[in-house]
């Protein structure tokens, strides 16, 4: 067994002992030097360390613990899912602008490098998402992936999994950051879209959903992107959770204004009086963040008034708004909105057109 194998079948026993969360297992790394040194380290050394209860101390290097972490290794290994820990090669370094990383990461796919700040973005927002919403964050996301941007969310339903499906289908990269195991997806509806996508958690195999992981989930969310877009949410929900931890990260805040008085619009509406930068297309973030303007999204070969109706959608706009744009009289706009509708290019959402 190499060193680098040494080293994460002890991060990934401490992972699994009772008492050890990742400030302590990183305590223990640092004052021992190594995982491995930790777990070799007789009770009197042990006792040493500054945090830890008796109890704690007496479970560190028990042999169920071990045994666990050679089982997990095993049937990561069957499954192809790798498993990455803290300050061995392939663990991304975004995460340590966290103060709790966590010793160890399960990633199903290939991992992209995630530099310190890395060129990705995080889109959150509620399950219980409004029509406009939805169609902006397709825009949002499309957009940000044809600019190579990877997008970074967390398979919920609403704004999650429409920020993670038109991200591959706009042929980009998506993360989906689980509140369970790699191999416990939930919920279950999106086991489809789950396999176009690296997904990541800090739970072991066979783990589910719990209502205690999805706040910890939203951290790793936050820390792997170099900025968080909320779209919608109320005042107590994850994304501003999400957000919160975005900030403590020193990630840039995006907020989607919203419809004044709608619950969903309070989010971000707050975030926006805190200073969170106004988000309206996949631009704003790209400018904001120093990345330019990244491509133009590729137009279909299409008749010319449809071409000029296409070119003009991006978020979701009202008749009046098209006909500013383009310059079409009512009723050719209409005709040109309808055949691109037939076509699977444009769609209406609450009285407003958007492309898809």
């Amino acid at each position: 067994m190499s060193a680098a194998e040494t080293e994460l079948l002890a991060l990934l026993t401490l992972r699994l002992t009772p008492g050890l969360g990742p400030r302590r297992t990183e305590s223990l790394r640092r004052h021992f030097g190594s995982a491995a040194s930790a777990l070799a380290a007789p009770l009197t050394a042990l006792r040493e360390v500054p945090g830890l209860e008796a109890k704690t101390v007496a479970a560190i290097g028990a042999p169920g613990p071990r045994e666990q972490a050679a089982a997990e290794l095993r049937r990561a290994q069957v499954a192809g899912v790798t498993v990455l820990g803290r300050g061995l090669p392939g663990y991304p370094e975004a995460l340590e602008a966290l103060g709790d990383p966590p010793a160890v990461l399960w990633v199903r796919g290939e991992l992209p490098e995630l530099a310190a700040v890395p060129r990705a973005v995080s889109i959150v927002g509620t399950r219980g998402a409004s029509p406009h919403a939805r169609a902006l964050t397709r825009a949002l996301a499309a957009d940000l992936a044809r600019a190579g941007v990877t997008i970074v969310s967390g398979l919920a339903r609403g704004i999650d999994t429409e920020a993670h499906r038109a991200a591959v289908e706009a042929g980009g990269l998506s993360l989906g950051v689980l509140g369970s195991a790699v191999n416990h997806i939930y919920p279950a509806e999106n086991a489809g879209l789950a396999r176009q996508l690296v997904l990541i958690s800090e739970y072991p195999l066979g783990t589910g959903p719990a209502q205690h992981h999805f706040p910890a989930r939203n951290r790793l969310i936050a820390a792997l992107a170099a900025g968080v877009v909320v779209v919608e949410g109320e005042l107590k929900s994850g994304s501003l959770i999400t957000a919160t931890h975005a900030l403590e990260c020193g990630r840039t805040v995006f907020a989607v204004p919203g419809r004044a008085g709608d619950p969903r619009a309070a989010g971000p509406h707050r975030l926006l009086r805190e200073g969170a930068v106004l988000t309206e297309t996949a631009g704003d973030v790209l400018a904001e963040l120093g990345w330019g303007e990244g491509p133009a999204a590729p137009l279909p070969d299409l008749p010319p008034e449809q071409a000029r109706v296409y070119a003009a959608l991006g978020p979701p706009a009202t008749l009046d708004d098209l006909r500013g744009a383009t310059g079409l009289a009512l009723a050719e706009l209409q005709t040109a909105l309808v055949m691109l509708q037939l076509l699977g290019r444009a769609e209406e959402v609450g009285g407003r057109w958007a492309r898809r």
